[in-house]
């Protein structure tokens, strides 16, 4: 039966019924299942799943996804049931105060607790869900991931987090050599480090003081099922774990839609703390309405290929990662979450249903060509439109603080900023940015640093030419403030398009590049 080539093997009995071909019967130590216990590599069903502890062992499941087989680790699979126990202790621990000061009756504590059953399911296999969309996201990018995967797992050991051995995740020259072979980590080996990165993450967070943000109010009325929030729900706040509660809410959005490698690489690029990209995160969530995006990606659901739906997750993951550096960049003094989704939320909203009608040239191609592939793929009209223009969106964070921090016409800005940008193919630069290795730390430094700093560039352009030729028609301010600066600007404006036009450009070239968009501005 095991060893059927069926569809899903279940298990959800008590021992361990696959090992690795390179352990032993022994090393298992479940001598009630020696005699039909068999290897991962010999297993012929598309997906496994574990309501069981330990049906398969690590190396098992390791092997076995090695050979094709879909597999998780039992926590996964199992983390509904652990959730539930949490939500249902934490519950007992605000209802078991009401009791005890007379406020509710022992009947009607019970009679609310059963009240909530469908509710608490919902809420814990949406967890669930969410954590094997991350497993599956991490896996189509593993192999060109692996040496950042490799530098968090060194970060966690050099905090005495992890042991590599232990865990059975890949030393450091067994990583090299899947680099070199071109694979990456496997779903077991991710829903190990995803553990890791979550501990990590929270002990961190722990020692700050982020749950006493009066915006989290409503991330800890939203933990509790809607009859608890409507009967006591000035009551939450005084919830014994509240801070633990909010933290570890905050925790799970991080890791599970921004990427197990996130904070870690934030905070490696950045220098920020833990505390700083977590409330840059949160902003940025809210006000690129990470909610909307995914109620409209999960409708799609066997409608609309893996891939297609994985490439969407992943352009807003990289969304979400640069948003959140920018603010962690722009806000040195901290992040004011409630205060930056005032300012930002609705601007970008406004912004980003017109984004299509802003970009001008090879841009305004490239958004089609994304539009029109989304479209073929099956994603309906409106998400195939939000889609195509997703990593454009954080542009909107400069036109919006520019406009603010000047007076001037918000769309006015962006048609000018957008104007500019495809002037100066500033996507097919950054395209390249985006393509440089990121082998070790420095690399992934520099490519964040160039990064940044073409933003800031264009920035500056945008400034200047709206400045000086923003009362003239659209398609002539460009042309009107580069005859304004002669010869210089003109060698400068060809110098750019022809450090631009290289192919395949390296560092050294896009660093030119940049040097002399930086002078067209001067």
């Amino acid at each position: 039966m095991l060893l059927a080539p069926v569809d899903l093997l279940w298990n959800g009995g008590i021992g361990t019924y696959v090992k690795a071909s390179t352990e032993s019967h022994a090393e298992i130590g479940d001598r009630a299942n020696d005699p039909i216990r068999v290897d991962g590599r010999s297993l012929r069903v598309r997906v496994v799943g574990e309501g069981g502890n330990l049906g398969v062992s690590q190396r098992g499941r390791i092997e076995a996804a090695r050979a094709g087989v879909q597999i998780n680790t039992d926590a996964i699979d199992n983390s509904a049931g652990v959730g539930t126990s949490d939500r249902e202790v934490n519950i007992k621990i605000l209802l078991g105060a009401l009791v005890r000061e007379g406020t509710l009756s022992i009947e009607d504590r019970n009679a609310l607790l059963a009240s909530m059953t469908d509710e608490v399911a919902v809420q814990v296999l949406r967890d669930n869900y969410e954590q094997n969309v991350l497993l599956g996201n991490s896996r189509a990018n593993a192999a060109i991931m692996l040496p950042v995967h490799e530098r968090l797992m060194e970060t966690l050991e050099a905090r005495d987090e992890l042991d590599r051995e232990i865990e059975f995740l890949p030393d450091r020259l067994t990583v090299q050599e899947r680099v070199e072979a071109g694979e990456g980590l496997t779903r077991p080996e991710f829903a190990v480090l995803v553990a890791y990165a979550k501990l990590a993450l929270k002990t961190d967070l722990a020692a700050t003081d982020l749950a006493d943000d009066p915006w989290f109010a409503g991330t800890l009325a939203e933990y509790f099922p809607s009859a608890l929030r409507e009967r006591f729900g000035e009551r939450l706040a005084e919830h014994p774990l509240r801070r633990e509660i909010i933290v570890n809410t905050v925790v799970n959005s991080m890791v599970n839609r921004g990427g197990i490698t996130f904070a870690d690489r934030a905070a490696a690029e950045t220098g920020a703390t833990a505390e700083q990209i977590a409330r840059a995160y949160v902003a940025a969530r809210e006000i690129f309405d990470l909610r909307g995006f995914v109620v409209a990606v999960e409708a799609t659901d066997n409608l609309v290929d893996t891939a297609t739906q994985t490439r969407l997750y992943l352009d807003f993951r990289r969304l979400l990662d640069r948003a959140a550096r920018w603010f962690v960049q722009h806000r040195s003094e901290g992040v004011d979450i409630g205060a930056e989704i005032a300012r930002f939320a609705e601007p970008v909203r406004i912004l980003s249903e017109r984004l299509a009608g802003f970009f001008h040239g090879d841009e305004a191609a490239q958004f089609a060509a994304r539009q029109a592939a989304l479209a073929a793929a099956g994603v309906p009209a409106p998400l195939a439109h939000r889609g195509a223009g997703l990593l454009e969106a954080l542009r909107l964070l400069d036109v919006i603080e520019l406009a603010q921090a000047r007076g001037w016409d918000l769309e006015d800005v962006a048609r000018t900023y957008f104007l500019l940008s495809g002037e100066i193919r500033f996507d097919d630069l950054l395209t390249s940015v985006s393509e440089l290795p990121q082998d070790d730390s420095w690399q992934s430094m520099a490519r964040a640093s160039l990064r940044d700093d073409l933003y800031a560039v264009l920035v500056d352009l945008t400034a200047s030419v709206q400045t000086h030729a923003g009362d003239l028609e659209l398609d002539r301010r460009y042309s009107s403030w580069l005859d304004g600066g002669g010869s210089t600007a003109q060698r400068a404006a060809a110098a750019l398009a022809a450090a631009s036009a290289v192919p395949h450009p390296s560092i050294a070239v896009l660093s030119v590049a940049l040097r002399r968009l930086r002078s067209l501005v001067r």
